[in-house]
């Protein structure tokens, strides 16, 4: 069959056209290659801002007081006047031991002192008349030594039954159990019948003075250190702490600020952390002897190099940012405050003033890339 003019023509476009779209296909892959060499990042220049930081440390409360209440003398347990989480005032009863036995010694060791009593009464007119006999040349030395020691004795005697009643006294005063202090009431693990005494495991209750309320919280030497150097001293580091916060254990953050009371000298060489201490107001009782939660230290910092952390990438951990020099990208290694808030570092060293740097994505980025600046 033959071929016709217009059949021919459109093989030749067909035929010419094939190149055409062979050099826009290697054009447009030179292109793409070229923008992805070139593709646009966000660039910040560094510059210096104040800024305040945050800490947080794992924390324990405990009540400014908490004192155990265990018996000085053994007996059965009559009474319980209180109950578990009861607020307490200084001196109120809390428990009585039963008290017929005591009272009894009371009585024995008062009868004792009166019986002592009277001995020296008579050993005295005994004395004294000896006395007057011996100046009378009526009686000997011997007699009236004698005599005169008879009356030391009595002496004594009485002094011995005087202390044996007070001791009986005392003891008696045991059998009753007050508060030593203002508090709460903690766990009561006896009841009426048990026997008691000051050898027992355990104690009767805790009584936990809560007005003001112990945080203790462990800082790392390193934090330790680097604040002695900065601020001279233990004694100036714990004067220049801020008002700190307390994160409770359900998340809710504690209405009233606390402050650093005092921080150990002291390295414990299993954790390498410094215990230290502070103190919160408890005047609505918002805070429970026992509890956990977390301490949160601000620190405020003026005029510091500030980048985000998603400007930064990690290798071996050392941390590293994109500077732009010259429109490529050329890695830097920094050095940061191990202190920071989750988003941002502030640099110590190796970024200056002025510097541009790639602000996101710089895990992104490679050596020498040529970098748009979208600042």
């Amino acid at each position: 069959m033959g071929c016709t003019f217009a059949d021919v023509m459109k093989k030749k476009v067909v035929f010419l056209l094939a190149p055409v779209l062979m050099m826009a296909g290697c054009q447009n892959k030179e292109d793409g290659q070229n923008q992805a060499d070139q593709k646009s990042f966000e660039t910040m220049t560094v510059s210096k801002q104040d800024i305040t930081l945050s800490q947080s440390y794992p924390a324990s409360v405990e009540g400014r007081q908490s004192v155990k209440i265990i018996p000085r003398i053994e007996g059965y347990l009559r009474e319980i006047k209180v109950k578990e989480g009861q607020r307490v005032t200084k001196g109120q009863v809390l428990f009585v031991i039963d008290q017929a036995s005591y009272q009894a010694e009371v009585k024995a060791a008062a009868a004792n002192a009166e019986v002592a009593k009277a001995n020296l009464t008579k050993e005295q007119l005994s004395y004294d008349g000896s006395k007057n006999l011996h100046a009378h040349k009526v009686v000997s030395d011997h007699e009236l030594r004698t005599s005169a020691s008879n009356l030391a004795m009595a002496k004594a005697q009485l002094q011995q039954a005087q202390a044996q009643l007070e001791t009986a006294r005392t003891n008696l005063s045991y059998t009753v159990l007050r508060s030593p202090s203002d508090g709460v009431v903690g766990s009561l693990p006896y009841r009426v019948g048990d026997y008691v005494s000051p050898t027992m495991q355990g104690a009767l209750t805790t009584v936990a003075d809560a007005q003001e309320m112990y945080v203790y919280f462990s800082l790392t030497e390193r934090d330790v250190m680097s604040q002695i150097a900065e601020h001279g001293s233990l004694e100036k580091v714990v004067k220049a702490f801020p008002p700190i916060s307390l994160l409770t254990a359900n998340g809710d953050t504690c209405t009233v600020k606390g402050r650093v009371e005092s921080v150990s000298g002291v390295v414990d060489n299993s954790t390498g952390s410094v215990s230290a201490r502070a103190v919160f107001p408890n005047a609505d009782n918002h805070l429970l002897s026992g509890s956990t939660g977390s301490i949160v230290i601000p620190k405020k910092m003026k005029q510091v190099i500030v980048i985000p952390q998603s400007a930064t990438y990690e290798i071996q951990d050392k941390i590293y940012v994109y500077k732009v020099v010259d429109g490529k990208a050329e890695s830097a290694i920094i050095t940061v405050l191990p202190m920071n808030d989750g988003k941002n570092y502030v640099v110590i060293s190796g970024l200056a003033v002025g510097d541009v740097i790639v602000a996101k994505g710089a895990n992104y980025v490679k050596e020498g890339q040529e970098v748009k600046s979208e600042e």
